[in-house]
């Protein structure tokens, strides 16, 4: 074949070859933008749509919190109908802090199996009751814990009568206990270790753990010594029971809020910081008027507002630690109206004194 031939067949299947391509079935190809239409960010619809938690709650107009109702000193209802204690107050701080307002509050009493669900569902805001912080809580429950409001460590108690004084009087024993609580899982570790056989009698509720407790169906009964108490405070006779002079565990009880959004996980840790703050610096809800109108510390001016715009940073106004200080109180005043010397519980503060004083409470600087 001549070599004429040879470059004209080529062209032909070059030819063949391209007009094949231009006609086979198109690839899909995204729509074209309208007149109009903003450019492709790459976010999800839904993700771009979503509100944060802060517009959310001043949308509502409340703060809806999950707490206790049946722990006196932390969260109960009182014959008023009324909720009230420590928890209570950091709710209560976190509505002042938002609104300028403590009030604005919707309680949402739930048990401890309710507790996650409840705040990974949406249906609370924030969670403040009486919860314990752990790597698998903050790894497996779609939540973090914000700082730490009361250090706690689980005890045992028992009937005065009943010949028991340590973890090895127990052996044989059965103990009421509530289930979905670290209680339940530090009990049976510390038994296993300390080699005492036991058999648990598990509840839903408080209630019905204690009662149990108190009909005798059960020899002692173990949750958070503040716990055990906060309980031991409503019993018929109080004086007939004691708590062991043991700590099973460490229990660093605080506020949660969920996981993935940074403003409010934000804005939670320093209300709380908040409290810390105005008790180191000496601001309490009595004087904190003088303090404004009179204070040349630049560090007490950020804190109430008079400089630095630090509210704006957390999406608040620049008043909003003033607020929680004028209307509930520096963690101080907050832990002495539900827990303090005045109170039947009378707590010693230990672990949860000031830095200042030798205690773990410490707030880094509003700057």
């Amino acid at each position: 074949m001549s070599r004429k031939l040879l470059v004209l067949l080529a062209v032909v299947v070059l030819g063949v070859l391209i007009v094949a391509a231009c006609t086979s079935a198109p690839t899909a190809a995204p729509p074209a933008e309208t007149a109009g239409a903003a450019p492709a960010t790459g976010a999800e619809p839904q993700e771009a749509a979503a509100k944060s938690t802060l517009d959310v709650v001043k949308e509502r107009g409340k703060l809806i919190c999950g707490v206790n109702n049946a722990l006196p000193g932390f969260g109960f209802i009182q014959p008023d109908g009324s909720f009230a204690g420590f928890d209570i107050d950091f709710c209560r701080a976190l509505s002042a802090a938002i609104f300028g307002d403590p009030d604005k509050v919707e309680y949402r009493p739930l048990t401890a199996k309710e507790r996650f669900t409840a705040l990974s569902a949406g249906e609370i805001d924030v969670l403040i009751r009486n919860t314990t912080w752990t790597l698998t809580r903050d790894t497996e429950l779609a939540g973090n814990f914000v700082a730490t409001t009361f250090y706690d460590g689980q005890g045992i108690q028992v009937p005065v009568d009943s010949g028991i004084e340590t973890l090895q009087d127990l052996e044989g024993a059965s103990i009421c206990v509530q289930t979905g609580t670290t209680t339940e899982l530090n009990l049976a570790d510390q038994m296993a270790a300390a080699g005492v056989n036991y058999t648990p009698i598990v509840f839903e509720t408080a209630d019905d753990t204690t009662n149990a407790y108190l009909s005798g169906r059960c020899d002692a009964w173990t949750t958070d010594k503040s716990g055990l108490v906060s309980r031991q405070s409503i019993f018929d006779d109080p004086s007939a029971h004691k708590i062991l002079d043991v700590t099973l565990s460490k229990e660093p009880l605080g506020p949660m809020v969920r996981h993935g959004d940074d403003q409010w996980f934000d804005i939670v840790q320093w209300v709380v910081f908040a409290t810390f703050t105005g008790e180191e610096m000496g601001v309490t809800s009595q004087n904190v008027d003088d303090v404004k109108a009179t204070t040349q510390d630049p560090n007490v001016k950020k804190l109430l507002g008079l400089e630095g715009e630090m509210g704006q940073k957390l999406g608040l106004s620049d008043d909003w630690a003033y607020n929680i200080i004028k209307y509930v109180g520096n963690y101080e005043e907050i832990y002495n109206r539900h827990l303090g010397p005045d109170t039947v519980f009378n707590l010693p503060r230990g672990l949860n004194k000031s830095w200042v004083d030798g205690g773990l409470l410490y707030a880094p600087p509003i700057r």
